[in-house]
């Protein structure tokens, strides 16, 4: 036997199957590549993952409940285990939605799951598109990284309410009747969509299998592949990562991809879908059989849709009931404004990484993350869009505030209607001065160290607290920040007299005014420089002056000159940290 048949005949069978994938696939050389990716270690990065593995709860649910799901507006005359609701007349749809409840083993478990894992799914998206938006990390270039994401959003919402009313039920039907007024409220085509949606006029007979084959095939199909392309997007650019010490524009820090991350996100999978499984176990979320089967003359008190939905319905609710007449066309305005406002308020958030990148004209890569402090406009402009989001979530449930605490309905939308407006400015004014006050606190924690709560005694007989002075890497995060300034048109005329072309482009005299508002003054606080650093530790540094008659005992001012020496020593070691930090490796490939 020669050494080449020795050797073959000592490998395993598992070595032959991989040897037998790699010459076809090239394994090995991707898991090489692959397997030693980095990733980050902060908190924030689960959102993400969040997202995904209730994507993935959602598709194996959603899987089990179609092979017992009757997609059908047929009538039949119900007898199941719901007493009831026997002899009721309904649709296939909802007879076997109860079926999936009552009678098919595990069923009502899964449907619970299947309602909270989309819940949380959008909650969760929604949050990870909030920490994008405010660490900066849209930037160049995961642009379209993030408009993969911000599909993905809207996606969500639709697919939330086609499965929703799949069930026919009167709650969700009472939504579908929402869906026909603001489809009908469209001028001069809304009657043929509204026809087209619901085969004939509403509710037809079409509109249940219609919203199947969307719910579980063309949107599902969609968002798969968008989140493949997200995830291979995230692997190619990689990760972006918080300032630190060692983190450069060049370089990824953080735990290999085996055995580390792949332990922990596993682990974290079955944690997630453990915690989705026991809230649905104990928590009831849409008993479709109290409400009954939907019928075109009935609708039930307090009905809400699911609370990603809920804006929609508030910005429905808090309008007047405007209509007017052109050119005999009758325009329902109190409909017809929401339903433009709600794409809008999605759009402009989606938009938003173009609008900065043409304010600021910065075409360069950014893969360190932002602190929320550092950019208060852009922390500002994301905390006034949310409060925008509550405050219609909030009108959206109107008439449940009003009964439960006893007002008027009419008190509660108008305090609406007005907080629509107000609220927002608050929010935003507020931010940006928390943002600044953060900002100032860092810079005096740079210039005159921590608080050590150790008060001291100068022998003149003053008391002072004495300071700890931050360590290198602290110093770091808190200066490393860039601090860009606003665009600048330049005089007016030039040395010889000629008006600046610049200032005849209304365009650019846009962008200096809008980069006027996200760096101009009053928007940053100035860092540090080295010069300002020394000259504060010195005078922390130095005793203060003693005053007439007042002895000053020997040795001090030699104490005095050692103590100076730590803060120059700690500022030399800032600044070679400084040094190796800008000189750090290459990415990780």
């Amino acid at each position: 036997m020669t050494t080449t048949e020795r050797q073959a005949a000592k490998e395993s069978s598992g070595q032959r199957v991989a040897d037998w994938f790699d010459g076809r696939l090239g394994t090995h050389s991707l898991g090489k590549k692959y397997l030693r990716k980095v990733f980050p270690d902060h908190w924030s990065f689960l959102l993400g993952e969040i997202c995904l593995y209730s994507f993935v709860i959602l598709i194996l649910t959603g899987v089990y409940l179609t092979l017992f799901f009757h997609p059908s507006m047929n009538e039949v005359t119900y007898h199941g285990s719901y007493v009831p609701l026997n002899g009721v007349r309904m649709s296939e749809a909802y007879a076997s939605t109860l079926d999936i409840s009552f009678d098919v083993r595990g069923g009502l478990l899964i449907r619970q799951i299947h309602h909270w894992a989309a819940l949380i799914f959008i909650a969760g998206m929604l949050m990870h598109m909030m920490r994008h938006f405010f660490t900066g990390s849209f930037r160049k270039p995961r642009e379209v990284n993030w408009l993969f994401g911000w599909t993905l959003l809207f996606l969500g919402l639709f697919e939330g309410l086609f499965g929703y009313s799949l069930p026919d039920d009167l709650l969700s039907g009472t939504g579908m009747r929402f869906v026909d007024g603001a489809i009908l409220s469209v001028p001069i085509v809304g009657t043929y969509l509204s026809f087209f949606l619901f085969g004939g006029e509403f509710p037809g007979h079409d509109i249940i299998g219609r919203f199947y084959s969307l719910h579980i095939l063309v949107i599902p199909g969609i968002m798969a592949a968008l989140v493949v392309a997200h995830l291979i997007l995230v692997v190619y650019h990689k990760h972006t990562q918080f300032p630190g010490p060692g983190k450069t524009e060049r370089n990824v820090v953080g735990a290999p991809f085996m055995p580390v991350y792949m332990a922990k996100a596993g682990g974290f999978f079955f944690l997630v879908f453990g915690v989705i499984a026991f809230i649905s176990a104990i928590a009831s979320i849409n008993p479709v059989w109290s409400y009954g089967p939907y019928r075109a003359d009935q609708v039930s008190t307090g009905a809400q849709p699911d609370w990603y939905l809920g804006f929609a319905e508030g910005l429905v609710r808090i309008m007047p009931g405007w209509e007017i007449n052109v050119a005999g066309h009758t325009l329902v305005l109190g409909v017809l404004i929401p339903i433009v406002v709600f794409p809008l308020l999605l759009i402009f958030i989606g938009a938003y990484p173009f609008l900065e990148s043409w304010i600021t004209g910065d075409k360069r890569e950014h893969h360190l993350l932002d602190r929320p402090r550092n950019r208060p406009i852009r922390t500002s402009i994301g905390t006034a869009w949310i409060s925008i989001y509550l405050i219609l979530l909030a009108g959206g449930g109107n008439d449940i505030v009003a009964t439960r605490f006893h007002l008027s309905i009419n008190t509660v939308t108008w305090a609406v209607r007005i907080a629509l407006f107000v609220v927002p400015v608050i929010v935003f004014v507020a931010t940006r001065r928390i943002c600044l006050a953060l900002q100032l606190r860092d810079r005096d924690l740079v210039l005159h160290g921590r608080e050590t709560g150790v008060i001291k005694r100068l022998p003149h007989g003053e008391y002072v607290e004495l300071h700890r002075p931050l360590s290198p890497a602290e110093l770091h995060t808190l200066t490393q920040h860039e601090q860009p300034r606003p665009l600048e048109l330049g005089p007016a005329e030039d040395t010889n007299g000629v008006p600046s072309p610049n200032r005849r482009m209304p365009m650019l005299r846009l962008r200096a005014r809008l980069s006027r508002a996200l760096y101009g003054e009053g928007t940053q606080v100035a860092k540090p420089t080295a010069e300002e650093y020394r000259a504060a530790h010195r005078s922390d540094e130095q005793p203060t002056e003693e005053p007439q008659g007042v002895e000053q005992r020997p040795g001090d001012e030699e104490r005095s000159g050692e103590q100076q020496r730590p803060g120059e020593q700690q500022m030399r070691e800032h600044q070679v940290s400084g040094r190796q930090v800008s000189e750090a490796g290459s990415p990780d490939d």
